[in-house]
């Protein structure tokens, strides 16, 4: 099995205490592995892959996952994301995110805002000011899945981290 986006961004690597605990149940690693690439897949409808790198990027920049917003950042430039709408993602403040001009971009950015920062506002209102915006409910059902997955991919590579430091720290302890 090749090396998995969760592995390479927490660096484990196969020996590791932490590798090794992750692997014991592959089904898990392996569908973290498929969400992430159906997620991501250009071909996936409703919103562009563009749409979802930038909510990726936002998401991982609140949280915050220094590991995942460089990844999803790299990922935007890499794909040839205009910079300055990258830029208000990665490092915006609200009323930056207000200005952008594309509405279904604004309304996206807000939404998933909402959820990672008050997501009991995540109500009603919040999902209806979607398709105002010009998103069909499939593409509304996309946004909801990425960020529950986003919220999922932020919290494994947290826990990790933290795995593998504890592990590091015994390791040099016993030296």
């Amino acid at each position: 099995m090749t090396q998995d986006l969760i592995d390479k961004l927490t660096g484990l690597t196969p020996g590791d205490a932490a590798h090794t605990l992750r692997h014991q149940r592959n089904k898990v690693v392996a569908a973290t592995q498929g969400s992430y690439d159906a997620l991501f897949d250009p071909a996936l409808p409703g919103l562009s892959l563009t749409e979802r790198l930038l909510v990726a990027l936002y998401a991982a920049r609140l949280t915050p996952s220094p590991a995942l917003a460089a990844h999803y950042r790299a990922r935007l430039e890499q794909d040839g994301a205009e910079a300055g709408i990258v830029r208000v993602a990665a490092e915006g403040q609200p009323e930056d995110i207000a200005r952008i001009a594309d509405q279904r971009l604004r309304a996206m950015l807000a939404f998933t805002r909402t959820l990672i920062e008050k997501p009991v506002e995540g109500d009603k209102s919040a999902l209806l000011a979607l398709p105002a915006a010009g998103l069909g409910t499939p593409a509304v059902v996309t946004l909801a899945q990425l960020v529950a997955f986003l919220s999922y991919q932020v919290r494994l590579v947290a826990g990790l981290d933290a795995l593998k430091a504890l592990n590091d720290a015994t390791a040099g302890a016993q030296a």
